[in-house]
């Protein structure tokens, strides 16, 4: 009734990636598990990075105000 879209080549006769993957998290070495894999730096850093970056900026922003300044930067 409706047409399938064609497989994609790439993903049909692929390697099963399950067993690797169920191992390495399994493994108990100490290491949280969004750090288990080589590529979880590429993630993990720029998040960390926005999350305290945003919460420094927050608090910095909020005591400034306290202080009675309404911007940024300058000497309102």
């Amino acid at each position: 009734m409706f047409p399938t879209a064609p497989r994609m080549a790439g993903f049909v006769f692929r390697e099963n990636r399950v067993p690797f993957y169920q191992r390495l998290f399994q493994n108990h070495d100490g290491k949280r598990q969004w750090w288990k894999t080589e590529r979880s730096g590429y993630i993990m850093y720029p998040y960390l990075i926005s999350v305290y970056g945003l919460g420094i900026a927050t608090t910095y922003a909020m005591g400034r105000m306290v202080f009675g300044h309404k911007t940024w930067f300058g000497k309102d």
